[in-house]
Formats: C-alpha cells, structure tokens, sequence
C-alpha cells in the first residue's frame, strides 16, 4: 500500500466535488435574484437544476467515502510500510532520521509510530497524519523554524557553566573534571515538571547550536572543552552546523 496511490485516487474525485459544489453556489446566487424579481419561470428552472447536482454530489460523496472505507489504515501502520515511505521521503528531502521501527529520531526530534492506533507522536505531541509526505514536511518546517530562532550562545554556556559547578559540589568531582552533560542536563531541569518544558532533546538542541556558535569561552572568561565517552549510552547525538553527526558526552570548564 502507498498513501500516494490512495492520494491520486481521491485527488479526482475531490475535484468534482468542488466542481459540484461551485455550480450549487452559482445556481444558489441565480434563485436568490430570481426570488427576488420575481422570476418564477427561471426560479423553478434553476431549483430543478440544483436538486440534479446535488443529486450527482451526494452520489460522488459516496464515491469518495467508499475509497477512503476502502484504506487499511491499520494495515498500513502494522506492516511497516508508512515508516518504509516515511524514510524515503526523509532521503529524499535530506532529513536526517535515526532510528528503529517504531522509535526514530529527527534532530532534534523523537518520533514515535503508535500502531495501535495509527497515530504518531512527534515528542510528546500528537499528530494526526498518515501521508508520509506531509509528516516529513512538517518536520522539515519545525526544524527550519528552530534553526532560525532566537539563541543568545554566550547566555547558555554561562547556565551550562553555573550547572557545572553545582555539578561538582554535588558529584564530589575536583574542579576542571569532565562531568557528563546527561548528568548536567539533571542540573538545569531538576525537576519533572521542568523537564517536560525542556526535555533531553532541547538539551541536545541548545548544546548543537553552541557547538556551532564559535563560542568559546563564558561571559567571565572560563573556556570549556566537549569530549567524547567509551559509553555511547552517555553520549548525545547533536548535527553540526554542516548537518553531519557529532557524539558529545561530557564538558569540562576550566581557566
């Protein structure tokens, strides 16, 4: 099954609705001046015509609701084949997916594919979409819209940097240790309702968007230094500013 296919099947149909129902709207304008002039002849003429389009409406709106009956949503979930199209067209418009059914990442977004219920889950949002074209669309336009948006990278390392003292303290680490950043990010978002606000991957995000800055130093003049980890269960996954993947697991500050 391809939602594509399914899609060209209806795109016609559609087209005569709207073409019916453009001929109601004329046909409607026509007896609403004929009522008023007292055109009878033409009145009665043009309400026999609209009982004969709407006729033909009702009849292609059946159409169309025996092909939309006709689409196994559930079967097209369960077999795989939305995510099969869904990591073609993400090729295709060069989005970067991670990932095994039913759980991929988008940088800097986790999709989940419900295939109970045909539904997917873009973070914690629900979406209702089951063209997979239209969904990697509108990834495509969500990331765009961070990428453009407001980051001040000096305000953020300097958080990071405050987090990372606590860190220490907290950890009994000495000063200038590499601390891993999933341990820093329990720092900046202590608390779970904080973290639903700003989860792991808005973490990943900011730390992307730093990594690409330039920055190198805190508004106090500490510099710090990413690194990477034997353990990839501590490492996040960030693009760079040249889309390729980069590993960054802990950080260090130091003078």
């Amino acid at each position: 099954m391809n939602y594509e296919e399914f899609y060209a099947v209806l795109q016609p149909q559609e087209k005569s609705v709207k073409e019916r129902l453009s001929q109601l709207q004329k046909l409607f304008k026509a007896v609403d001046r004929e009522t008023e002039s007292g055109d009878v002849k033409s009145l009665v003429r043009d309400l026999g015509v609209m009982a004969e389009t709407s006729e033909q409406l009702v009849a292609l709106l059946k159409e169309i609701n025996d092909t939309v009956s006709g689409f196994d949503a559930r079967a097209y979930f369960e077999s795989g084949e939305f995510a099969e199209q869904m990591l073609a067209i993400c090729e295709e418009k060069n989005v970067d997916v991670r990932g095994e059914f039913p759980v991929y990442e988008m940088f800097p977004y986790r999709v989940k594919l419900d295939t109970e219920n045909q539904d997917i889950y873009l973070d914690r949002k629900k979406v209702q979409c089951m063209r997979p074209q239209s969904f990697v669309d509108t990834v495509k336009a969500g990331q765009e819209k961070l990428n453009k948006a407001s980051f001040n990278a000096l305000t953020f390392v300097s958080e990071l940097s405050d987090a990372y003292d606590l860190a220490v303290m907290k950890l009994n680490k000495h000063p200038e240790s590499d601390i891993y950043l999933t341990s820093l990010y329990k720092f900046l978002a202590p608390m779970s309702r904080f973290r639903k606000d700003y989860d792991q991957q808005s973490f990943a995000f900011d730390l992307a968007r730093l990594y690409a800055s330039g920055i190198e130093e805190t508004k106090n003049g500490r510099k710090f230094q990413f690194g990477p980890s034997r353990n990839q269960n501590k490492a996040i996954r960030i693009l760079d500013k040249d889309g390729q993947e980069q590993y960054l697991a802990t950080i260090r500050f130091y003078k």
